[in-house]
């Protein structure tokens, strides 16, 4: 569809390897199982990875949702975390995941240790289609009243929105001048809308 990739990565330990895509602020990663008994040990079991990548319930979100702080001082996270050191972070720094979000919202991970220079700083950000800037991203979730007090944090933080849906959906809003959207539905469950300026 014109979505230039950028570098790939596979996390030992963890059991997962990703794909990803990259914009002016914000990043696509397509994470997937390659590895079973990585994905359901004991160190990684609690990120319920392989819950949200095995589909056996399509009414599961498949998403999870990275922050990172916005400028070079880390700041907490919105919302209760526990930390989780995967074997492929260096010694000392800790994914924070949120406390009590139920397998029919996204995960929400905050990244204290990443900035944006960081992420973007060799990787492709042209794409043939005319996305470039994200504007926000909302949670199509299958039972928005049961949303946890974490994904009520976020959202009343201004950081994402959820919706009611009868199937799990990520739609990303895009900054453009001309009104255009990219539905790859049916094969992933994610709509780009575009958004004014």
């Amino acid at each position: 569809m014109g979505f230039v990739e950028g570098s790939g990565n596979i996390h030992p330990g963890q059991g997962t390897a990703n794909r990803r895509f990259f914009f002016d602020n914000f990043m696509l990663e397509l994470l997937w199982v390659t590895n079973l008994a990585e994905a359901q040990s004991d160190k990684t079991r609690r990120t319920r990875l392989w819950e949200r990548c095995e589909r056996q319930d399509t009414t599961v979100s498949p998403f999870g949702i990275i922050f990172r702080p916005s400028g070079e001082a880390p700041r907490a996270a919105p919302f209760p975390t526990w930390a989780y050191t995967p074997d492929y972070l260096p010694p000392g720094l800790a994914m924070q995941i949120a406390v009590g979000t139920s397998l029919y919202e996204p995960e929400l991970f905050y990244l204290p240790f990443m900035n944006r220079a960081r992420v973007q700083s060799s990787e492709p950000l042209l794409h043939a289609v005319p996305i470039r800037r994200i504007r926000a991203v909302s949670v199509g979730v299958t039972r928005f009243a049961e949303l946890s007090d974490a994904s009520r944090s976020a959202m009343n933080h201004g950081l994402l929105s959820y919706f009611e849906s009868p199937q799990p959906l990520l739609q990303i809003s895009f900054e453009a001048a001309a009104r255009v959207d990219f539905d790859l539905r049916p094969e992933l469950p994610l709509l780009f809308r575009s958004a004014p300026a």
